[in-house]
């Protein structure tokens, strides 16, 4: 049976046309980089979400994974990076319904994102800090919208 909180995931779930742009590590930084995303139930405890870029990427990565679970202990949402380079990650994240954030405070890097969603289209942008937080660079606009 799936938690309320879980439950909030659900608008989440489906098929996304996806759209990365305003990166700065892309030539030119106004390139658009089209992909798609599947996001999916895992039995009632987790949210699958499989996201793939195709053409030219930069710096970035072209195949993600991210598992959204909740920790009732903690009365909070964790979120389990991976992608094809062999990267692991975990983020803390936010979800209200509306607005979905993940961020992560490790030794290498401080990032987050930071996205409005709606039923038909998720808009966010990826951001990083090399300082522990004081400062934060855009890395790139990331928009989902449901196919």
């Amino acid at each position: 049976m799936r938690s309320v909180a879980m439950e909030r995931l659900d608008v989440l779930v489906g098929s996304w046309r996806t759209t990365m742009r305003n990166a700065w590590f892309l030539e030119p930084a106004d390139q658009e980089v089209p992909g798609s995303a599947t996001v999916e139930w895992l039995d009632d405890a987790f949210v699958v979400f499989r996201w793939t870029m195709s053409g030219e990427v930069g710096k970035a990565t072209s195949e993600m994974v991210l598992v959204l679970g909740r920790s009732d202990a903690h009365d909070a949402y964790t979120a389990l990076y991976h992608d094809e380079r062999g990267v692991s990650r975990v983020y803390a994240m936010t979800f209200d319904g509306s607005r979905w954030t993940l961020s992560r405070e490790d030794t290498d890097m401080f990032q987050r994102f930071v996205a409005d969603v709606g039923p038909d289209r998720i808009a966010g942008r990826w951001e990083a800090s090399e300082d522990r937080g004081s400062t934060w660079r855009k890395d790139f606009d990331l928009v989902f919208d449901r196919t």
